[in-house]
């Protein structure tokens, strides 16, 4: 075995790669093949050079107020055929019931009325926007794009973590690291069948257009930014690149008459579609927070009026709410009559009469996250923690049970990551994208895997100091589609300045004058 993997000693958690000290597992076998001849040196070289390219090309993130390159690991992330299956079957499965959920709550609210979740639940989550209800969208969707955390646990087994149905992020890492991994290694490509992702863009575009207002022939898409200080905005141009729309902020659109209208300098042109990247409180000041200054006046109203489709709607956030993912698998027997394809991990939620002293009789053996907490913060892992810590959470559990669920600890798998100038075991999760179209819910062959970089350390954000790796979905035929490098796939991305109709956002026209 190489000398980067003398020292590989495998953690108390599954092994991606390993099935055991020194073998391999048979999908990772051609990536050990290609690793085996490199000395650390030469990996630790391919990762510098990456790291400058990332950031040559802005592919970036803000930690500890410094930006930096995106960190990507040398070692992809294999599932083979049949894992994948199971992965994508058990995604589109939440995605429909989190769909009729959604639908449910703001319309006529069976669920509730039968029991299955209980009203203090919606009632009383700050993601239940009453200028939702009543809003039917076009092709009954709601979740146009979803983004479902997995992990594995210490028996292989995948189970789900959280769901993401607001505005979630991440898939243009995915993208870019797929362009870098066949620049480092093109042969594995050819030899691991391994399935693309440059698909995506067509495929959101597809879903965007399908869920423009009933009547509109040639549907004009548009993504909305908070804007270039976004942590998210490289990810926000992408995508308008990729799907050929412009990239707008609040002050390109304008309301009028319930309808919305792009200021370009051909004039103002109608819009029909808003994929937003900006959470609801932000996106209308005259429905929600008032001193927004990075939405648009009046586009909820255009919403209710059926003028216009928001992606993803607004008030998507009561059905990633953490205390609801303890009700999904319910969800999923109520509205498809189905057994869940992925299970949840063992959680609690504080709110129930008895549950509450469970959690705090063992809280320092469970996982506590705040129910509405994002990139990882707020969380305490109890085994880790420090008496002050929990006496601290102890308190917040108390003064508000409805704020936090609990979880069994579960030992995320892990992968050999790159560390220094050898491999150590690191733990990953997993975020699979998927875009509904309101037929079917596809789901982006790999997703974001996502590694905690610090030895023994459970917290995989990026925000918290987390890096990633190409996942790779192996096909059972030769895989369709060109390599990134090749004619006909993801092109260099710079912001877009000119639609396919030649208009420009007035906000860009500005912005090159300047």
């Amino acid at each position: 075995m190489a000398d980067i993997f003398d020292a590989y000693a495998l953690a108390d958690a599954w092994d991606e790669m390993f099935e055991r000290p020194g073998e391999v597992r048979t999908a990772y076998e051609p990536v050990l093949a290609a690793l085996q001849p490199m000395e650390s040196a030469e990996l630790r070289f391919k990762a510098d050079q990456m790291a400058r390219a990332f950031t040559d090309r802005g592919v970036t993130y803000a930690f500890a107020g410094e930006e930096r390159p995106w960190p990507l690991d040398l070692v992809p992330r294999v599932l083979d055929a049949l894992e994948w299956d199971l992965i994508q079957r058990g995604v589109a499965q939440r995605v429909r019931a989190l769909e009729a959920y959604l639908a449910d709550a703001y319309g006529p609210c069976r669920v509730f009325e039968d029991g299955v979740v209980p009203w203090r639940l919606l009632l009383n989550s700050g993601h239940f926007h009453r200028a939702a209800h009543g809003v039917e969208p076009p092709g009954g969707v709601r979740i146009h794009v979803a983004g479902i955390d997995l992990v594995r646990d210490e028996a292989g087994d995948f189970r789900v973590l959280e769901d993401n149905v607001r505005v979630p992020s991440g898939v243009s890492y995915v993208i870019e690291n797929r362009r870098a991994m066949t620049r480092i290694f093109p042969s594995l490509f050819a030899e691991q069948q391994v399935l693309p992702v440059d698909g995506y863009g067509q495929r959101l575009l597809a879903a965007l257009r399908a869920a423009a207002p009933e009547g509109i022939g040639d549907p004009r898409v548009v993504v909305l930014t908070p804007g270039p200080n976004n942590a998210a905005y490289f990810e926000h141009a992408l995508l308008a690149r990729l799907m050929g729309v412009q990239l707008v902020e609040g002050h390109d659109l304008v309301c009028r008459g319930n309808r919305v209208w792009m200021r370009t300098t051909r004039g103002e042109m109608p819009v029909h579609v808003v994929y937003r990247r900006l959470d609801d409180d932000f996106l209308d000041p005259l429905h929600f927070r008032p001193d927004s200054v990075i939405g648009c006046p009046g586009i909820m109203s255009a919403a209710q009026a059926g003028n216009i489709t928001l992606a993803n709607a607004v008030g998507n956030g009561i059905a990633d709410d953490k205390l609801l993912y303890t009700y999904v698998p319910d969800l999923i027997r109520y509205y498809l009559a189905e057994e869940p394809v992925i299970p949840n991990v063992e959680s609690f939620r504080p709110e129930e009469p008895g549950q509450l002293e469970a959690v705090l009789d063992q809280l320092d053996r469970l996982v506590v996250k705040p129910v509405d907490g994002a990139g990882g913060q707020g969380i305490v892992i109890g085994p880790h923690a420090d008496k002050a810590t929990l006496d601290r959470v102890r308190k917040e559990v108390i003064a508000d049970p409805r704020g936090w669920i609990a979880q069994r600890p579960v030992a995320l798998s892990t992968s050999p990551t790159l560390a220094g100038d050898r491999m150590a075991p690191r733990h990953i999760d997993l975020r699979p994208f998927a875009v509904n179209d309101g037929s079917d819910v596809w789901v982006l062959p790999g997703g974001l895997t996502r590694v905690a970089l610090q030895e023994g350390n459970l917290i995989v954000n990026s925000s918290q100091g987390g890096g990633s790796k190409d996942t790779w979905v192996l096909a059972e035929g030769p895989a369709d589609g060109p390599l990134p490098d090749e004619p006909g796939a993801v092109p260099d991305v710079v912001p877009r300045q000119l639609g396919p109709d030649g208009d420009r956002p007035a906000s860009q026209e500005g912005a090159q004058q300047q």
